[in-house]
């Protein structure tokens, strides 16, 4: 079985995401795309939204798709998310797996920061989205996929809520119904 990993923030989750998940899946004809969400996440701040927020979105983002699976380990697991306890903790799961890392080239080019990036590199194959606003300085034995280029960011789309302007078409329907019934990015 050939398993996606797309970890983060989600916060919040949005269609690029949705796309990004889509396209390496067709493209990698893999079985089944994990989205894990960070409890805490080592690189970002989390801009006051709880975990249980995040995952609920998640949640209600991936609704009826039976390719996509949320799992809540990280937060489950709590304290801060690094990806490398989350890869042993799904092989364990999962030991006859075959797992594909999911990560933008924003990421891949800080990957040497990672904890344990190399025994992460071992570990999985590292499937790299590539975006246009962060060129891949090195390619590092991963597999580069294209994927349809759009400009949404999670931080865009809070600073949209903030001015209160709408998200409609940024995220699922039942993302921003959340949001807003939760008041989130207010």
């Amino acid at each position: 079985m050939k398993i996606g990993i797309l970890g983060g923030t989600f916060n919040p989750p949005h269609i690029g995401h949705l796309i990004l998940a889509q396209e390496v899946y067709q493209k990698l004809a893999l079985d089944k795309i994990f989205f894990i969400p960070t409890n805490i996440p080592p690189h970002k701040e989390s801009h006051n939204v709880k975990a249980k927020d995040r995952l609920k979105m998640v949640q209600l983002a991936m609704r009826g798709d039976t390719h996509f699976k949320v799992l809540n380990l990280e937060i489950k697991r709590g304290g801060v998310s690094y990806t490398v306890d989350t890869v042993k903790e799904l092989k364990n799961q999962y030991p006859k797996a075959e797992f594909y890392l999911i990560v933008g080239s924003d990421l891949a080019n800080d990957f040497p920061t990672w904890r344990y990036f190399e025994g992460l590199k071992k570990a999985v194959k590292i499937v790299v989205a590539k975006r246009r606003a962060f060129p891949l300085e090195k390619k590092n034995r991963f597999i580069v996929v294209d994927i349809v280029q759009m400009g949404i960011s999670s931080s865009y789309i809070r600073g949209l809520i903030k001015k209160k302007f709408s998200v409609k078409y940024l995220v699922t329907d039942s993302v921003a119904e959340y949001i807003e019934a939760h008041r989130l990015y207010k």
